[in-house]
């Protein structure tokens, strides 16, 4: 099984700087990524009015806020929801129980297209993606879904740890168009960019940390 996980990490890694089906398939944190940012909206009494999912990986969730206290969470949401989930899917693998990954996904994938992502290219990687794990329940091979669910689950959390490498960079180099640090600015003016990109830098890779101890056991 470790062999499997290490395999499955190199893969998700090296499948990510490919273009075209590496995004298409890194696109799964941005959803999730997403996911986090709408229902901490909805939970703090926003709204969510539209969600978009771009073939470069990258994501936006168009809400509303009736407080600053929603405003503050669904900002700073996003990438803790991510690397949560990254976590949270080892852990099912790791106690055997890995297709509730699909229940999850293909239940976050259902809302997105019911509720949420109108945008063309959005539309489409949810049809495709959810046909395959449709696909994979009635008919795939169970040796193939577990590794499946492995890869993907390698793929989130290779994915939330450069996603917030890359804001953090942003924040320093470019503050003004680091996306959710420069949100949580607007949010909280006396704390800068870079601080909040060092932040979801570092709950990253706490979450991968824990992640990796419990599938390894070290």
């Amino acid at each position: 099984m470790k062999m499997q996980i290490t395999v499955a990490l190199i893969l998700a890694l090296l499948l990510t700087q490919m273009p075209i089906v590496g995004k298409y398939f890194a696109i799964l944190n941005t959803m999730i990524h997403e996911t986090g940012h709408s229902l901490t909206a909805l939970l703090t009494g926003g709204e969510v009015r539209r969600i978009s999912l771009f073939p470069n990986t990258s994501g936006t969730t168009l809400t509303g806020h009736s407080s600053w206290i929603s405003h503050f969470f669904t900002s700073i949401a996003g990438y803790v929801f991510a690397s949560f989930f990254a976590f949270l899917f080892f852990v099912l693998i790791s106690q055997g129980r890995s297709r509730w990954i699909i229940y999850i996904l293909l239940g976050f994938l259902a809302v997105h297209l019911l509720f949420w992502v109108r945008n063309v290219y959005g539309v489409f990687w949810i049809i495709t993606f959810g046909a395959g794990f449709l696909w994979m329940l009635r008919s795939g091979p169970e040796s193939f879904i577990q590794f499946v669910l492995l890869f993907l689950a390698s793929i989130v959390l290779v994915e939330s740890v450069t996603s917030a490498f890359e804001i953090m960079w942003i924040s320093f180099v470019s503050p003004g168009e680091a996306g959710d640090a420069a949100n949580l600015v607007r949010a909280v003016k006396i704390v800068p960019a870079p601080v909040w990109g060092v932040l979801f830098f570092v709950q990253s890779i706490y979450f991968t940390l824990l992640a990796l101890k419990r599938v390894y056991s070290f």
